[in-house]
């Protein structure tokens, strides 16, 4: 990342999350079409999207453009409550366990800084989480079906009386599991990626180089987090009745999933899940590295 030692903690986890909202808002319609297309063929029924592009149609002809924008207020605040702090805590421990002479920590360590910074920022943006889950599926249900949550907070009052305030927190074993997964695949592969990419020669500390890292770090964080994404989708989504959840917990999605829809659809949703996955991390990384950048320029001497 850029030179930011100097850089106080409250801006660095600012900066987090500030650079996590612009990229969210670019993806926010290929986050809403990933989820869609997970829930999709739920239990062995009947896919409702074959493809992405079916998927894009579908809800722009029914929902119309606003549509693709279902869920941008949690996914705005799951950004100010998760990346914030898991971007601040890996950054700060990125540099704790640098060397004096600026030498990145070794691959465990950087392991370690995920897996502690996903852990913490998941918890804390797991209410969130499932706001954004429920709102973007919202329309894909049958009309006397749908929460019709006006906005975030609405979310977060409605689901709170009607279902309890720990609700908030269903599928938190999930979402802390897949959290830590994408900040090992996506901070330390983004980390070690651009140090490969500097160390060859062919490439700078420049925007090229952060891009390039980017798209690395974007497919192998796909590739490894989806089938642990599908469970947590499928909980936060699920509905009880008469006091009887949908699934038992996370193995429970996990096993029925793969018993009914077979252990590819465990990577349902491929498509949208990098191509809003990809570009997130791009956007994310090149304004984390700019704000960094131009807060060193301006203010540390």
């Amino acid at each position: 990342m850029a030179s930011n030692q100097n850089i106080p903690k409250p801006v660095k986890f600012a900066f987090g999350g500030i650079s996590g909202m612009g990229a969210t808002v670019v993806v926010q319609p290929l986050d809403l079409l990933k989820n869609r297309m997970q829930l999709s063929g739920e239990g062995g029924a009947a896919r409702a999207h074959r493809t992405v592009f079916h998927a894009g149609i579908s809800v722009f002809k029914t929902e119309g453009f606003s549509g693709l924008y279902k869920g941008l207020s949690a996914g705005l605040a799951r950004q100010i409550m998760y990346t914030t702090t898991r971007v601040g805590i890996y950054t700060t421990l990125f540099e704790k366990f640098s060397g004096p002479d600026g030498k990145p920590p070794g691959f465990f360590t950087k392991a370690g800084c995920a897996l502690t910074a996903g852990g913490i920022g998941s918890f804390i943006g797991t209410p969130a989480e499932i706001s954004l889950i429920r709102m973007t599926a919202d329309g894909s249900l049958p009309p006397e079906k749908r929460r019709n949550y006006k906005n975030v907070f609405n979310a977060f009052s409605r689901i709170t009386k009607e279902e309890g305030l720990f609700t908030l927190w269903r599928g938190c074993g999930p979402t802390v599991s897949r959290a830590m997964v994408v900040n090992i695949a996506q901070l330390v592969t983004y980390s070690s990626a651009k140090e490969e990419l500097l160390a060859s020669g062919y490439f700078k500390d420049n925007i090229f180089c952060h891009f390039a890292s980017s798209m690395i770090s974007g497919l192998v964080t796909t590739l490894a987090s989806m089938p642990v994404d599908i469970c947590k989708t499928r909980i936060q989504n699920m509905k009880v009745v008469n006091g009887v959840p949908e699934y038992k917990g996370a193995v429970d999605v996990f096993l029925k999933t793969v018993r009914n829809e077979g252990v590819f659809s465990l990577w349902k949703g491929f498509t949208p899940y990098y191509a809003r996955l990809g570009p997130h991390t791009v956007i994310m990384f090149l304004l984390l590295e700019q704000l960094n950048t131009s807060y060193v320029k301006a203010f540390v001497k």
